[in-house]
């Protein structure tokens, strides 16, 4: 079973340090997975690790975590060839897609040279739930801040739209971060939209934002306008998930 209407969860977090294992999925994986609405089986979690380059490592780790929360794990990788022949009947047969941190431009670039951004917007609208951190929630948006041309962060903004908003990622952990986005905002290089502190994420049911959600007490999320020239921030009311620390 799958979420019943198009659902993206879009996150600065979900990972957590595990005493047995290098991480282990934090209460915003653990969210996205419940948004899916699995019974009598283990659900399907598939991790995309393009942004970070296939790391087999990663991969092993994520693995162990998923055996941990009683989830069936499985990959998609590009590197150095798609790990399987049918990319779309594998993907539409996940119940989360969770797609990790690293440079979310050259995911964008590998995904379209796949035809993967129109194989997760057909599983977006089938309602497998999308999720992911930092790239991993950037790339559902217009666009947003990122370091993946340099630790000067510029703007991305070619993602695939089907959220047609900003996403601001790291927002409290990273200097640069909020003044960035701010300023991109101002110019016209991205439009308004939001922004997360680390442990918090956005949920979006269709292109609507639902709610704001957090694993870490007292963390935020932020709607960020442009209203008369000037950018406007507002702290977005955050639900406190279970289990969050």
């Amino acid at each position: 079973m799958t979420a019943d209407t198009p659902t993206i969860l879009a996150t600065s977090g979900g990972l957590f340090p595990s005493q047995r294992n290098y991480f282990e999925f934090g209460p915003l994986l653990t969210y996205a997975i419940d948004l899916a609405g699995v019974a009598g089986r283990a659900p399907r979690v598939c991790l995309v690790n393009t942004a970070g380059g296939d790391q087999a490592w990663f991969a092993a780790y994520f693995h162990e975590a998923g055996r941990m929360a009683g989830a069936a794990v499985s990959e998609l990788r590009l590197f150095t060839m798609p790990n399987v022949d049918d990319m779309a009947g594998f993907v539409l047969d996940q119940d989360v897609i969770w797609v990790s941190g690293g440079s979310v431009a050259n995911l964008l670039a590998l995904w379209r040279l796949h035809g993967l951004d129109e194989i997760f917007r057909q599983a977006w609208r089938a309602g497998v739930v999308l999720t992911g951190v930092s790239a991993g929630s950037i790339c559902w948006h217009v666009g947003g801040t990122t370091d993946s041309f340099g630790p000067d962060l510029r703007a991305v903004t070619n993602g695939l739209a089907f959220l047609p908003y900003a996403n601001g990622v790291h927002y409290d952990a990273e200097a640069q971060r909020r003044p960035k986005f701010h300023r991109f905002l101002a110019d016209g290089t991205l439009p308004g939209g939001y922004a997360t502190d680390n442990g918090t994420g956005l949920l979006y049911r269709g292109t609507d934002l639902a709610e704001a959600v957090t694993e870490v007490r007292g963390k935020s999320a932020y709607q960020v306008t442009l209203r008369d020239g000037e950018v406007h921030e507002e702290p977005l009311e955050t639900r406190v998930l279970p289990g969050s620390a």
